[in-house]
C-alpha cells in the first residue's frame, strides 16, 4: 500500500512491518488560567429540575420563617440567609437523595445546581443542619397550605385517602438501651462531671474558651438526655401496666441514653432495631401527601389520631380511608363510623376453625358490623388494592430518596425530616398534576 505522502525510508519500513509507534492524542490542560464570562444562570441548563424547585418555593408563603429572623436593616448584626434559599436547597437535596448536612455543604461548593440556588452565598453545614430541624411547625404549615391550595384548584378532594406506617432506623444503638438502675448510675456520673467542669473553671485550668464551652455543653446535654431517658422509661412502665399481656412474659423496660424517644421495633427483615414509625396519609386520586406524623409506637391505634388531624387541618374528613390490618382496631373503626368515614381494611384471619370473620358478632358496634359486611364484597376488595398502589408507592419514593437511617435524635427533629420528604414529594407531584390539567384543558 502506497503512503499518501513520501516518508523517510526507515520510518516507512517500520510502519510496514507493524512496529508500534507513538500515538497522537489530545491531552487536557488543567493548569491553564482562563477567564469564563458566564453567570451561574448561564452555566445551568435551562430545563434543569432545580429551576422548578426554586420557582415553586417562591410561590410559598414564608412569613413565619421571616418572622424568626432577628437581623434588621439599619441595626448592628450580620444579615441572615434568605429562608427562601435554605428551603430550596433542602428540598432539592431531598429530591437528590442528599440527607447529610456535611454532604450538602460539599455539594454547595461543587455542584452547579446548588451553587445556582445559593447565588454566590457561602454556607456551612452548621447552618444547614440547624435549619433542617428547627422549623417543624413552619414546615407543617407549608404542607397544609400547599394541600389547601391544591384543593382550591380542584386537584385534591380528600374523597379517598390511604394511610401506612414506615419504620425508620433511629440514630441510636441497641447497646444504648438500659434499665432504670443503669440510667440512674449514668446520670449521677454525668452530674458529677458537670460539677468537675465548674470546679476546673473556678481553679482557672488552662483551657481555651471554645474548648471549655464545648465540654460544658456536651456534659449538660448528656445530663438532659439521661433525665429524659428516665422520663421516657416512666411512660413505658405506665404503658406496660395497662397492657393486656401477662407480666411474666414482659421484658424489663429499657430506654436509650442517646435517643430516649426511640423504641425497639420490628423492621421489614423481621429483626428488632431502635426505630421510629413514620405515618403518612395520601390522597389516592392525586397522590398528594395530606397527613404526616411521627410516633414511637406500632400502627395499631394510629388511624383515629390521623383522621382527627386531617379534620383539624382541612375542616373535613375523608369519605373513605384505606389502611392495612395493623390499623384496624375496634375503637378506631367505630370512631371513623361516627365521623361518617368508610374504613377499608382487610378482615382478620379467623381465630377458630370454621369461623367467618365477615359475619357480625354480638359485641360488635354499628361501625364494625358495617365494616365486616363491606369487606366481604368483591367491590370493596378491589377498591382496597388502591392502597398498595398509592401509599406504598409514596413510601418507596421516600426510601429511594434516602429515608432509611435517621441522623437526628428526638421525635420532634425526626418529624421535621419527614416533613421535608413530604414537601419534596408534594412539590414534584403538584407540578405533574398542573401539567396534566393544562394538557387536558
Amino acid at each position: 500500500m502506497e503512503p499518501l505522502f513520501p516518508l523517510p525510508e526507515e520510518k516507512a519500513k517500520k510502519k510496514i512491518e507493524g512496529e508500534i509507534t507513538k500515538k497522537r492524542v489530545i491531552k487536557g490542560e488543567r493548569f491553564q488560567k482562563a477567564i469564563i464570562y458566564a453567570s451561574l444562570d448561564e452555566l445551568l441548563p435551562p430545563d434543569h429540575r432545580v429551576r422548578i424547585v426554586l420557582e415553586m418555593v417562591k410561590r410559598m408563603e414564608l412569613g413565619r420563617f421571616y418572622n424568626r429572623i432577628k437581623s434588621i436593616e439599619g441595626e448592628a448584626g450580620r444579615p441572615a440567609i434568605d429562608p427562601e434559599i435554605l428551603i430550596a436547597v433542602w428540598l432539592y437535596a431531598t429530591l437528590d437523595g442528599v440527607g447529610s448536612a456535611r454532604k450538602l455543604a460539599r455539594q454547595c461548593e461543587e455542584n452547579i445546581a446548588y451553587r445556582w440556588i445559593l447565588g454566590g452565598i457561602e454556607i456551612n453545614y452548621h447552618t444547614l443542619a440547624d435549619f433542617r430541624v428547627d422549623y417543624e411547625e413552619e414546615l407543617d404549615e407549608l404542607l397544609v397550605k400547599g394541600v389547601a391550595a391544591l384543593m382550591n384548584e380542584g386537584l385534591v378532594d380528600l374523597e379517598r385517602t390511604a394511610q401506612d406506617g414506615m419504620r425508620v432506623r433511629a440514630s441510636a444503638g441497641a447497646k444504648s438501651f438500659h434499665r432504670r438502675t443503669t440510667l440512674e448510675t449514668h446520670l449521677e456520673k454525668a452530674k458529677n462531671r458537670v460539677e468537675e467542669l465548674k470546679q476546673e473553671d473556678s481553679e482557672e485550668f488552662q483551657r481555651g474558651p471554645r474548648s471549655q464551652a464545648a465540654q460544658e455543653r456536651a456534659a449538660n446535654e448528656k445530663v438532659e438526655r439521661l433525665e429524659k431517658a428516665l422520663k421516657e422509661l416512666e411512660k413505658i412502665e405506665e404503658k406496660r401496666k395497662k397492657s393486656h399481656h401477662k407480666k411474666e412474659k414482659q421484658k424489663i423496660p429499657r430506654a436509650s441514653r442517646t435517643d430516649p424517644e426511640a423504641r425497639f421495633m420490628k423492621m421489614p427483615a423481621e429483626e428488632k432495631r431502635p426505630a421510629y414509625n413514620a405515618e403518612l396519609t395520601i390522597d389516592t386520586e392525586s397522590r398528594i401527601i395530606v397527613g404526616v406524623d411521627m410516633v414511637n409506637e406500632v400502627d395499631q391505634g394510629q388511624m383515629d389520631p390521623m383522621l382527627e388531624k386531617i379534620h383539624e387541618k382541612y375542616n373535613q374528613y375523608p369519605r373513605k380511608h384505606l389502611v392495612d390490618g395493623g390499623f384496624a382496631t375496634i375503637n378506631d373503626i367505630e370512631s371513623a363510623h361516627k365521623n361518617k368515614v368508610v374504613v377499608l381494611a382487610p378482615l382478620p384471619d379467623p381465630r377458630c376453625p370454621g369461623q367467618d370473620s365477615s359475619q357480625p358478632r354480638e359485641e360488635d358496634g354499628p361501625g364494625v358490623k358495617s365494616w365486616r359486611e363491606r369487606m366481604a364484597t368483591e367491590e370493596a376488595k378491589e377498591e382496597y388494592k388502591e392502597r398498595a398502589a398509592t401509599i406504598e408507592w409514596a413510601n418507596a419514593l421516600a426510601r429511594n430518596r434516602g429515608f432509611r437511617q435517621l441522623v437526628v435524635r428526638g421525635i420532634r427533629k425526626v418529624r421535621s425530616i419527614l416533613l421535608w420528604f413530604a414537601l419534596a414529594h408534594n412539590l414534584m407531584q403538584s407540578v405533574n398534576l398542573r401539567k396534566r390539567q393544562a394538557q387536558a384543558a
